[in-house]
C-alpha cells in the first residue's frame, strides 16, 4: 500500500479531528478544545459498562456481526435496551447497523478501533514517548537477512497474505526479482521456527528523492501456521533495530482497519496512528480504508 500524510477521522468516519504535532523538542502534543470535546463524547459513551461488554461481545464474536436479539441475549438485557445501547453507539460511530431482511445487524466500526486508541494517547501525553520496541520476544523465533534461497518461501508466505484480502491493495504475486528490486538494500529479514522461515519483512523507499533516503515503507508477514507464536514479534524489533542503527529516521506503514493484531504490534514497537484514510482505494471493488502509521526514530 501506499501513503501520505492526511487528517485524521474520527471513529464516526465522517467528522475530521486534527492531527496534533509535538514541538520540536518533541514535548507532549497540545490539546485544543474542539479535539478534548470529541474524545470526552467517545468516553462518556463507554463509561457505561453494558455498552463497554456490548462493544466487546460485538467485537469478539466469530462472524463479526449480531442481530439485535442475540446481542441482547447475550448481554441478559431486554432488546429495548439493547436497542437503546446501539443506538447511542451508532451516533458516534462506534458500531455500524445494517438492515439484512427484516434484521438488524450490529457490528463494530473498525474506525473506531484505530481512532479510539489514538485519542487515549493523546489525552495520555504517551505520543511523545512511544515505545522503542517490542517486549518478550520469543526465544524459538530466530531473525537475520533474507537470502536468495528464501525466495520461494516469501513468496509462498506473501501469497497467503494476498488471499486474506486484509493484508494489501496487491492481488497478484510478484517474481522475486521484482519483490527484491523494491526493498531498501540489506533491509529485509526472515524469521525461522525450529529451522523453518515463517515470516519476513522489508523496508522499501518511500521516494528516489535524496532528502527521503532515510524514510521508509515496512510490510511484514507471517504465514498461517506460525500465527500467534511472536513471529510478527520478532520480525518487528529486528526491522526497527535495524533501521535505527543504519540511520533512517522515518518508518511508515498502511493497515487495514481489520487487521486489529497488526495494528496492535506495530503500536508495541513505537509507530503511532497519524490518520484513518477512509475509502482511499479500491480492493476487488470494494471501497477500503486504511490507518497510516509512522514511526520516528529517536537516535537522529
Amino acid at each position: 500500500m501506499t501513503s501520505s500524510p492526511v487528517t485524521d477521522v474520527s471513529p464516526r468516519g465522517r467528522r475530521e479531528v486534527p492531527l496534533l504535532e509535538a514541538d520540536s523538542q518533541r514535548s507532549a502534543p497540545s490539546l485544543n478544545k474542539g479535539d478534548a470535546e470529541t474524545y470526552a463524547e467517545w468516553f462518556s459513551l463507554l463509561a457505561d459498562p453494558t455498552r463497554v461488554r456490548l462493544l466487546h461481545t460485538l467485537s469478539t464474536s466469530p462472524a463479526g456481526a449480531m442481530r439485535i436479539g442475540d446481542l441482547a441475549e447475550s448481554l441478559a438485557i431486554s432488546q429495548s435496551t439493547c436497542s437503546h445501547h446501539v443506538e447511542m453507539l451508532k451516533k458516534v460511530g462506534f458500531v455500524v447497523v445494517d438492515k439484512v431482511g427484516t434484521s438488524s445487524m450490529v457490528s463494530v466500526n473498525p474506525a473506531c478501533c484505530t481512532g479510539l486508541p489514538h485519542a487515549a494517547d493523546v489525552v495520555m501525553g504517551t505520543l511523545s514517548s512511544p515505545p522503542c520496541c517490542p517486549e518478550d520476544l520469543p526465544a524459538d523465533v530466530t531473525t537475520r537477512p533474507v537470502t536468495e534461497e528464501d525466495m520461494p518461501t516469501v513468496l509462498a508466505i506473501y501469497e497467503e497474505g494476498l488471499a486474506t484480502r486484509n493484508a494489501t491493495f496487491e492481488t497478484k504475486l510478484p517474481t522475486a526479482k521484482q519483490l527484491q528490486t523494491k526493498w531498501v538494500p540489506g533491509m529485509a529479514w526472515v524469521a525461522e521456527l525450529h529451522g523453518q522461515v515463517v515470516g519476513w519483512t522489508a523496508v522499501v523507499p518511500v521516494s528516489d528523492r535524496e532528502c527521503y533516503a532515510g524514510v521508509g515503507e515496512t510490510s511484514i508477514y507471517v504465514t498461517e501456521s506460525a500465527r500467534g507464536r511472536g513471529v510478527g514479534k520478532a520480525l518487528l524489533f529486528t526491522q526497527v533495530t535495524e533501521v535505527d542503527r543504519a540511520g533512517m529516521w522515518t518508518l511508515q506503514t498502511s493497515i487495514f482497519p481489520e487487521n486489529r493484531a497488526s495494528l496492535a504490534l506495530h503500536r508495541s514497537a513505537g509507530y503511532r496512528i497519524l490518520a484513518v484514510r477512509t475509502r482511499i482505494a479500491q480492493l476487488d471493488g470494494v471501497w477500503r480504508d486504511t490507518v497510516l502509521l509512522e514511526r520516528r526514530s529517536e537516535i537522529t
